[in-house]
Formats: C-alpha cells, sequence, structure tokens
C-alpha cells in the first residue's frame, strides 16, 4: 500500500493511500490534485476520509464523490458535503483491507475527527488533519484549550512508531517557535536541521514519528518543567503545573509570532 502525499494550495497535502488499483485520499480540498493522480496512475478512487468542515479540507469532495462514486466519511457533527456516513469517537472505517480507527479530537474545530490505522504495511499511521502539526497544533477556532490539551493527550499516547501525517507543510515555522520555547532542546535542534535539508531538496517534512513529536513538539510537552516555565516568562498568569494553562499561553504566543 503506498502512502503519498500530494500537494494542494499553498502548503496543503491530500494523503492518498493506494495499492497500484484503488485508492483512498484524506481531506482532498482540491479535487483536480486528486483527479490528476487518479489518471497518471490508472486508480479507481474507492473512499474519502474527512477530518473537519474547512474548505481547504472539504473543497474538491462534492467533484470526487460525483465523478468517482467514491464512499465519503466524515465527522458526525459538523456541517459536511452530503451524502456522507458521519463518524464520532470508536467507530472503525474498513477500506481496501486497511482500518481506521476514529478519536474525537476537537479544538480546531468543534468536531474535529482523526483516522488511526493501526497497520499499514506493518506499522501505524494517523491523520490527524489540524489538529497536530510536526511540531505545532491547530489554531483554536471553535474548540478550547482544555478540548485541544485532551485531543493531543489522545493522539500522545499512540504508538510511538505511528507515521504522523499532517494536513499542512508547517513544519519550519513551527519548529522556528519550538526552538524559542526550548532552545536547549537537542532533539529539537537536530529535527530542525533534518527538516531544513528536505525542504532544501523540495521534499516533504511529513509524515512525522509521534516519538519524535514527544520529543519535539513543545504542544505535546506541556507537562514539562522547561516548557511549562517558558510559557509562564511570556504571560505571568500562566500556572506551570497546569497543562491546560501552558498550552493556552503557548497558542496565544504562537498566534503572535514571527
Amino acid at each position: 500500500m503506498n502512502l503519498l502525499p500530494l500537494p494542494a494550495f499553498s502548503d496543503n497535502y491530500i494523503w492518498m493511500m493506494h495499492d497500484a488499483h484503488n485508492a483512498i485520499v484524506v481531506d482532498p480540498g482540491d479535487a483536480d490534485a486528486v483527479f490528476g493522480v487518479l489518471r497518471s496512475q490508472g486508480l479507481t478512487l474507492a473512499a474519502i476520509l474527512v477530518t473537519h468542515h474547512h474548505g481547504d479540507h472539504v473543497g474538491g469532495v462534492e467533484d470526487l464523490h460525483a465523478g468517482t462514486g467514491a464512499r465519503v466519511y466524515g465527522p458526525a457533527h459538523e456541517t459536511m458535503p452530503e451524502p456522507i456516513q458521519r463518524l464520532q469517537g470508536g467507530d472503525v472505517v474498513e477500506e481496501l483491507g486497511l482500518q481506521f480507527q476514529v478519536i474525537d479530537v476537537p479544538g480546531h474545530t468543534a468536531g474535529h475527527i482523526a483516522y488511526f490505522c493501526p497497520d499499514l504495511n506493518g506499522t501505524p499511521v494517523l491523520f490527524c488533519g489540524d489538529t497536530l502539526f510536526s511540531g505545532g497544533c491547530g489554531r483554536l477556532f471553535e474548540g478550547t484549550p482544555a478540548q485541544m490539551q485532551h485531543s493531543l493527550d489522545a493522539l500522545a499516547a499512540l504508538p510511538g512508531d505511528t507515521r504522523v501525517c499532517c494536513a499542512h507543510e508547517y513544519t519550519l515555522s513551527n519548529l522556528k517557535f519550538a526552538r524559542a520555547v526550548e532552545p536547549t532542546n537537542t532533539d529539537l535542534l537536530k529535527y530542525q536541521q533534518d527538516c531544513i535539508a528536505l525542504r532544501d531538496e523540495d521534499k516533504p517534512t511529513l509524515p512525522s514519528l509521534l516519538s519524535t513529536e514527544r520529543a519535539i513538539n513543545p504542544f505535546l510537552r506541556t507537562r514539562e518543567s522547561g516548557v511549562a516555565h517558558a510559557a509562564k516568562a511570556f504571560d505571568a498568569s500562566v500556572n506551570p503545573n497546569d497543562a491546560v494553562s501552558v498550552l493556552a499561553a503557548l497558542r496565544e504566543w504562537k498566534n503572535g509570532f514571527r
């Protein structure tokens, strides 16, 4: 089973899995990007998985469904293109011999879901939309810091060898911020250097590994003393012993970080 990031817009990735005959795509904001690969590789689109309602994730769903008849899956509690099979945490989708476990991850949007595949070519894969990015997390457009902390905790608890398939190439900007939070984190410095090298060759930084994210991503490290005290240095009202308070400050800091 091949796993491909299809570039779309300025920095989106539409993730595709295919077995050389049939394909699944995740968050197809741009139908043309998907149709082009289907044609060039002679693939039939079997299913579409959607994590949340934002246009750069659902914009191509209607055209793809109309053109291929692919089954469409998405969150139960968000406005979605129809027809769609609605999902919530604990549900399971089975397509092309793969199993996708649905995880509720509100925060970026109110009804955001993620898809965890325990075994794709022998290792697990996570499609997390805009909840978790390499080195960062999504903005809190509809949810609360408490919801995002709970969602990130749920994702961080997955196996360390999970390949993290985020929906945007935000890695370098996220790592610049992460270095401001943890300037002495040697794992973070090494990862930043590796990612710069990849982007210099116009290669994606994704997927990353969850074990790497746990070591370098400040939004997964809100209980680490260095991260907590950096958040308090940014906002004196932060309780460094409260992960939600730390995350809220980090997110506000990141929102204005340049």
